[in-house]
């Protein structure tokens, strides 16, 4: 039976402020006895479970007195406040809170009134039975260090012991700590909590999303790029692919063999009027040899072919093939209309890759070139070529193959390439500079090889001064191998051109050497009429000449 419910017994209230059975621990500091005090002990029950004695406690008795009727009994000592409220620290653990209260670790300090039963000074009977000691040992608790009551533990077993008792405080649970362990977090503590949460949520949600978007595997059955865009493929008939479209059905491919050997040649060429192919002499030379030519056409349909007649002066061939399937030919322009800037393009089967298109533009004109074989071990004589020179790409496997202008018109024949290597078994690429003879000059040498299986040599009838290295070109002084500086009664003797005199120009045409001349009068055709500024004496005269040729090939110009 508590307290609350048993018999009063004839028993009045306490004059405590507290409730009833709660009268306040004194100070338990070393004071000078007072009138009106009594001494007692306290029971040693309380103390520490773990067996140690507590903080402060002497082994021994020690006389306490207290006021057996102090008037102002209850109230702090050392100037605390007179009236002091606290919780009552046995309803629950760790809710002590007083001010004023000092508290360390091993000790219990506190005020006089904390509301706790009073367990020394009772001298009621009623207290005593109240409270019986265990035992006769006594036990005293103080605070040395700041003067203060010393409450004792509570019991082991004070959770059983009845209504109003509670588990003690935690160690070191003083009023101050009973009260920091009933305020909440700080307001920092709550926004840290709540930026940290929010961290989470937004890390949580980002893996959620990846988790359901990702895809399962390294393959996606349902991926697409959607189907490619419609169109036409007709292009206007002046652009790139428009001409190209034009003019290669009628572009072939040769392949030249010895028949004896493994040794080769490719080329290309195109086709005239009357199923005849256009080609170089340096592309079949092989064939007039012994060898085979097989021609492809734009369709890969193959045939064999012979050569109808060949021009090395020019280096120029024409090539009838047993077969064409059909194939249209090829429109011949005006190469006198070519001017420098024109757009060109070249077809034929560079390096045997058929069907090639490459552009560009007419970079020079008049470029004189030798396409012959310049070692000196041919019986061939080498070409002179007055050339229309372009950057369209041309390389190996373009030789005869056709120049053409915006309209699809040949304006040249490719017949070959400036390289930075000049060895004969060591062709380089293209590096920019190529060289077609002007489609004029080849149709006059390809109707006159059909017609006749051979070209005229166009003539002017003089001998270079080889040892010249002034400007210009000079006529010999005296008679070469027999043959005179001026040939009677040819071009130049009928305008008044004599030995030693000194070419400077050809149609305003600067000359720079005997190969520009040599080049120039055989682009000419016969009949035509040149102008020539020459020098005699140091003085500069004018002259017009008419181109004539003769019947045999002769390996310069007489």
């Amino acid at each position: 039976m508590t307290d609350e419910t048993r018999p009063d017994d004839g028993r009045t209230p306490s004059d405590l402020p507290e409730p009833e059975r709660r009268p306040d621990f004194l100070p338990a500091d070393e004071q000078r006895e007072q009138p009106g005090w009594r001494s007692e002990t306290v029971s040693s029950e309380w103390g520490d479970p773990s067996g140690r004695p507590a903080f402060g406690a002497q082994s021994s008795s020690d006389d306490r007195t207290r006021p057996s009727d102090d008037p102002h009994r209850g109230r702090p000592p050392y100037g605390a406040p007179d009236s002091f409220s606290a919780p009552d620290p046995f309803s629950a653990p760790g809710s002590f809170s007083a001010p004023g209260s000092f508290s360390t670790p091993g000790s219990f300090s506190a005020p006089d009134s904390f509301g706790r039963p009073d367990f020394v000074g009772h001298t009621s009977d009623d207290a005593a039975r109240a409270n019986p000691p265990c035992d006769n040992s006594t036990r005293v608790f103080e605070n040395p260090s700041f003067g203060g009551p010393a409450g004792p533990p509570p019991p082991s077993n004070a959770l059983g012991m009845g209504a109003g008792w509670a588990p003690p405080p935690a160690h070191g649970g003083g009023p101050s700590g009973a009260a920091a362990g009933r305020r909440g977090p700080s307001t920092g503590v709550l926004i840290v909590v709540a930026v940290i949460i929010a961290l989470v949520a937004s890390l949580a949600g980002s893996l959620g999303t990846y988790l359901l978007t990702r895809s399962s595997g390294s393959t996606d059955p349902n991926y697409s790029l959607g189907p490619a865009p419609t169109g036409a493929t007709n292009r206007p008939p002046d652009s790139v692919a428009g001409v190209a479209a034009r003019v290669l059905p009628s572009v072939v491919s040769l392949e030249v063999g010895n028949g004896s050997s493994t040794e080769g040649a490719t080329g290309s060429g195109f086709l005239i009027k009357d199923g005849y192919v256009v080609t170089n002499n340096h592309v079949v030379v092989m064939a007039a040899k012994g060898g085979e030519i097989r021609i492809m056409f734009n369709n890969r349909k193959t045939t064999t072919g012979r050569i109808v007649g060949r021009d090395p002066g020019s280096d120029l061939a024409v090539v009838k093939p047993e077969e064409t399937f059909g194939t249209p030919e090829i429109t011949l322009g005006n190469s006198d209309q070519v001017v420098v800037g024109d757009p060109v393009i070249a077809i034929g089967s560079p390096l045997g890759l058929t069907g090639t298109v490459t552009t560009g533009i007419v970079s020079s004109l008049n470029r004189p070139v030798i396409a012959g074989d310049e070692s000196g071990t041919s019986t061939e004589e080498p070409a002179y070529i007055s050339a229309i020179q372009t950057d369209a790409a041309i390389n190996p496997g373009n030789s005869g193959g056709p120049l053409v202008n915006g309209r699809g018109e040949v304006v040249g024949v490719n017949s070959a390439i400036a390289t930075l290597s000049r060895s004969l078994t060591n062709q380089s690429g293209s590096i920019g500079l190529g060289f077609a003879i002007p489609v004029n000059q080849a149709r006059r040498v390809a109707q006159e090889l059909v017609t006749t299986g051979k070209a005229k040599r166009p003539k002017i009838g003089i001998v270079l001064d080889k040892d010249y290295k002034g400007p210009g070109v000079r006529i010999a002084s005296d008679s070469v191998e027999g043959r005179p500086p001026v040939d009677a009664n040819g071009p130049a003797a009928k305008a008044g051109l004599k030995g030693g005199d000194v070419i400077l120009e050809i149609d305003g045409l600067r000359l720079q050497d005997g190969n520009e001349l040599i080049a120039l009068i055989r682009s000419k055709a016969p009949g035509s009429k040149i102008n020539v500024k020459y020098q005699r004496a140091g003085q500069e005269r004018t002259a017009t000449l008419t181109v004539t040729a003769e019947g045999d090939p002769a390996p310069t110009p007489s």
